[in-house]
């Protein structure tokens, strides 16, 4: 993960920074019907808290968990990349200037200056939350199994997700494509196995890794 996210920021900043002739405007009807609410500025900052706390704790309370989740993220994150690679996006939502001069819209602020409004197609903020749920909800760890735990993470991912639409950061389509592109994830790392550790079955028994094992001790 830590090679990974290294590769992906090193990507994201490459992209970020290209000067693209032509980009693709994403907009649709209902997103002139979402008003801009600052107070949603939380739940998005919560998110880089909560993908990364829960990817810790879950390597080191259910390692099966870990890899599901962690190969989902992967999987998504480098979806997005060639995306916004191939198919440079961008939005034009962003209001010119806030009705309030508060602690929130200077929040926002500070996230409008240090991203752009381009490469927003999948969205990420909602897509690692919806996949970190997915784990969360998953595991069989005695600190995850608890219903507030578990109702709390569910609440929470739903509040990043709208929260993207409700500070101008993406799109109703951003939300969409990522809402799809995880459920698509989910039955392949959670429902088929895959993970790059190897497939789990549906016992949670590391079967490629397993069978190495067994190799080695025939040789």
């Amino acid at each position: 993960m830590v090679i990974f996210f290294s590769v992906y920021l090193a990507w994201f900043f490459i992209i970020e920074h290209m000067n693209r002739l032509h980009y693709t405007v994403i907009h649709t009807a209902l997103d002139d019907y979402i008003p801009f609410v600052e107070v949603f500025v939380i739940p998005y900052y919560l998110w880089f808290f909560y993908v990364t706390g829960a990817v810790i704790v879950l390597y080191f309370t259910d390692r099966e968990m870990y890899h599901r989740t962690a190969s989902l993220l992967c999987i998504g994150m480098t979806a997005f990349l060639l995306v916004s690679t191939l198919w440079s996006n961008i939005q034009y939502m962003r209001p010119s200037e806030f009705a309030r001069d508060n602690l929130f819209t200077r929040m926002v602020g500070n996230i409008y200056r240090v991203d752009t409004p381009s490469n927003l197609c999948p969205s990420i903020h909602v897509y690692n939350s919806i996949g970190v749920a997915f784990g969360i909800l998953g595991s069989r760890s005695k600190k995850l199994r608890s219903h507030a735990v578990r109702a709390g993470s569910v609440v929470l991912s739903a509040a990043i997700s709208l929260s993207t639409m409700f500070i101008k950061q993406h799109s109703v389509f951003d939300v969409l494509c990522a809402c799809a592109m995880a459920a698509g994830a989910y039955v392949l790392c959670f429902r088929w196995g895959f993970t790059f550790a190897g497939r789990y079955n549906m016992q949670g028994t590391l079967v490629r890794r397993r069978r190495r094992r067994q190799r080695q001790l025939i040789h």
